[in-house]
């Protein structure tokens, strides 16, 4: 009995060994198993292109002890604000009325070579540069092509791999859902538009000294700076056709010597509508289908 009584805290220990090791064995496996079911749905989306994933999730981790990333910078000093006010029956007419604006915008693939005045184009950046951005990154660079071969030279790079996407990569279902709005991979439009404006999110930033700054939910940041440039576009009565040229990036990137750093979001044709232009009869859902007032 005393034999057994001094064995018995060694058996305990050995059994919890053997329990801590069975549970680390199982969590392996099923980890394990995760990451190939992850890898597998990787694989089974062919189309997904790498430039246009989220990678707003900040590893602090790395940019500590990175000697390249750049401090962060000084306070900044706060100023007094005071916009505007409007009586109540002026908002109501200024919400309205701009509502109506943005109702009118459409989608257009065909547009028209009349020229449009540099200027217009330049307001309307520098307002889609208006947007909130983490931190105030502003991690945006918009590239402004009006030269006809480089305007060509686009257009060959994505109807090579927009053909690609609609035979291969896309899936019958996506394909499918295109085809009641008449879509293809043939993009004449890229020639015709006056304009194309090729948006790029910063994925970091560089300082003066070559140092790396962190750029904080670029992608959510750029995403609301191309909402605002769609305004400002219709504002002006221009049109355009909101496009992601999938697997395109780093071709265009090359093209147009953008740095690493740089990833397209979005490239957009600008200009006016042809004079025989047509777009698809849709309708939008109703203010009680997409708002939830508590």
């Amino acid at each position: 009995m005393a034999l057994f009584s001094s064995l018995t805290p060694v058996l305990v220990a050995v059994l919890c060994v053997v329990v801590v090791a069975r549970f680390f064995k199982s969590f392996q496996k099923k980890h394990k198993e995760t990451d190939t079911d992850s890898k597998s749905a990787v694989k089974s989306r062919p189309w997904v292109d790498e430039d246009l994933q989220d990678d707003t999730e900040i590893n602090t981790k790395d940019e500590a002890e990175g000697e390249d990333w750049a401090p962060s910078e000084e306070d900044v000093p706060h100023v007094p604000y005071a916009p505007p006010r409007y009586p109540s029956d002026v908002m109501l007419q200024r919400s309205r009325e701009f509502y109506e604006l943005m109702n009118e915008r459409r989608s257009v693939r065909f547009l028209s070579p009349e020229p449009v005045p540099r200027e217009v184009i330049d307001y309307v950046v520098q307002t889609a540069g208006t947007a909130p951005s983490g931190a105030h990154t502003e991690p945006w660079t918009f590239v402004v092509v009006a030269d006809a071969e480089v305007k060509h030279q686009i257009r060959e790079i994505v109807e090579q791999e927009e053909e690609m996407n609609y035979r291969q990569r896309m899936g019958d279902k996506w394909v499918s859902d295109l085809q009641r709005l008449r879509t293809n991979w043939i993009k004449e439009y890229l020639d015709i538009a006056p304009y194309l404006i090729l948006v790029f999110k910063q994925t970091y930033g560089l300082k003066g000294n070559g140092k790396k700054k962190t750029h904080y939910y670029n992608e959510i940041s750029v995403s609301i700076a191309c909402g605002i440039l769609l305004a400002a576009l219709k504002n002006v009565g221009l049109v355009t056709v909101t496009s992601t040229p999938l697997n395109c990036g780093p071709q265009v990137r090359l093209l147009l010597r953008r740095p690493a750093n740089e990833k397209l979001l979005m490239l957009l044709p600008v200009g006016f509508p042809a004079s025989d232009a047509t777009v698809p009869n849709l309708t939008r859902k109703n203010l009680d289908d997409i708002m939830v007032f508590v």
